[in-house]
């Protein structure tokens, strides 16, 4: 009867114990490459989890038009906290979405062309660019109109703009160029099309693997083969036209508002302790405060000669219409 006693009372010791010690926990939904062991998601959850105590859980999907779809999916109901990979080409809808909340004061931010956005903050900004296999390819296209109307047989891989944050970017890089006539285009660059994949890493996975000479990355993907791997094999092409501008971004959702800890981590966000690990990790410019100079690997990159960009309502009003006009060429 003693031994019964005393463990009814441990038992209720425990339960009443139980809550106190479990950590608070913020959930924050990202893409692969973000999350990858290589990627910035590891260095920012242990020093993150280290300033506040906390527990942080990444949730990770393809890629950033993905990260929009799965959320306005789950609606209200979302596990989301923080949602971190949005680029502004999504902003606009994201906030037609209802399911972002205002995030109040957090640290400074420098991006070309300024920021100023009461919901989004921007963790970091890069242009698009074709990047090419210097071993495969010895005379890269010089222009976008080159590189739609070239040899066909220099194939390139590319994202889907459905899921895929680059394959939108360029989506909206030919339509920058090409207007009206971007259809045609479409159909003369399918031919060079080796497959459209679902988001980044699957793409550059197959680039750098010898599948095809070129794939669609950023002017900034030179520096990691010339850092982590000291070859300056890989390249990235200049075009004439000039280089379409991605801000990434990260917002509170309104189940997150309720979470103390979602805006701490924007702050945390713009700090060195995030912004040091973009540029080395994601291969990235970083968008807020660093400790840290860029290696001069970044001195050697292209570097557009035009930035090119779509207002982030631009985008909203006609990303479906222009996506279907993608689709119509490239299902044929």
């Amino acid at each position: 009867m003693r031994t019964l006693f005393y463990s009814v009372i441990s038992a209720l010791v425990l339960a009443a114990s139980g809550p106190a010690l479990a950590k608070d926990k913020l959930t924050v939904y990202t893409y692969e490459s973000f999350t990858a062991d290589w990627g910035p998601g590891p260095l920012v959850e242990k020093e993150f989890e280290a300033e506040c105590g906390c527990e942080v859980e990444f949730v990770s999907v393809a890629d950033g038009v993905a990260l929009l779809n799965r959320v306005k999916l789950e609606g209200a109901s979302t596990k989301a906290d923080i949602v971190l990979g949005l680029d502004t080409n999504l902003t606009a809808d994201a906030k037609a979405s209802n399911l972002f909340a205002p995030h109040g004061a957090v640290g400074a931010v420098d991006v070309p062309g300024g920021w100023k956005d009461d919901v989004f903050v921007p963790f970091d900004y890069g242009y698009f660019a074709v990047v090419y296999d210097t071993e495969k390819l010895k005379t890269p296209p010089k222009s976008l109109k080159e590189l739609v109307e070239g040899r066909a047989g220099d194939k390139i891989v590319i994202q889907d703009p459905r899921t895929s944050t680059p394959g939108l970017g360029l989506l909206l890089w030919v339509k920058s160029v090409y207007g009206d006539k971007a259809p045609e285009a479409w159909a003369k660059l399918k031919q060079k099309v080796l497959t459209v994949t679902p988001g980044w890493s699957e793409a550059y996975g197959l680039f750098t693997k010898g599948e095809a000479p070129m794939v669609l990355s950023y002017t900034t993907s030179p520096a990691y083969h010339m850092v982590a791997e000291n070859t300056q094999r890989y390249q990235a092409a200049s075009f004439e036209e000039g280089e379409y501008l991605q801000i990434e971004v990260a917002g509170i959702t309104t189940t997150g508002a309720k979470n103390p800890l979602a805006a701490k981590f924007l702050t945390f966000m713009t700090g060195p302790k995030f912004q040091d690990a973009i540029p080395e990790t994601n291969w990235m410019f970083p968008a807020g405060r660093t400790d840290k100079p860029l290696n001069p690997a970044f001195d050697k990159l292209v570097k557009p000669t035009k930035t090119l960009m779509f207002s982030p309502e631009e985008v909203a009003a006609n990303r479906k219409a222009w996506v279907d006009e993608w689709l119509a060429v490239m299902s044929k």
